[in-house]
C-alpha cells in the first residue's frame, strides 16, 4: 500500500495530476521506482501551491478528516508528493483501502 501507519496517523504517497478536469482519487500507482501512491487529480492548476492544497483537502475529505489534519511533507514542486494525515492511523488506513478499491 501507499501508505505507512505511524503514531500521529498514516503518511501516504500521492502521484498528483493537476488541472486534471476534476478533484478524484482513481487508485493506486507503481512508480518508476518501485514504490507505489495513491494516483490522485485535482482541477486546479500547479501554482502558488493551489494544488497542493486541493490535495490536502482532497485527502481531509476523503479520510474522513478536518482539512487542518493533514500536512504536506515533501514534494511540494513534484507531482511525487508526502502527505501526513493525523488522527487514528488504523482508521484512516481503512478508509483509504476501501476508496482505493473502489477506485480501481
Amino acid at each position: 500500500m501507499p501508505w505507512t501507519l505511524t503514531a500521529e496517523g498514516v503518511t501516504v504517497t500521492v502521484r498528483a495530476t493537476p488541472r486534471g478536469g476534476r478533484d478524484a482519487i482513481d487508485g493506486i500507482v507503481e512508480l518508476g521506482d518501485g514504490r507505489r501512491a495513491l494516483k490522485a487529480r485535482v482541477s486546479v492548476a500547479a501554482e502558488d501551491g493551489k494544488a497542493n492544497a486541493a490535495l490536502a483537502k482532497l485527502l481531509a475529505k476523503a479520510a474522513g478528516l478536518a482539512p487542518s489534519r493533514v500536512e504536506l511533507l515533501a514534494g511540494a514542486t513534484g507531482r511525487t508528493k508526502s502527505f501526513r494525515l493525523a488522527g487514528d492511523a488504523q482508521e484512516i488506513a481503512a478508509r483509504l483501502v476501501r476508496l482505493a478499491d473502489a477506485a480501481d
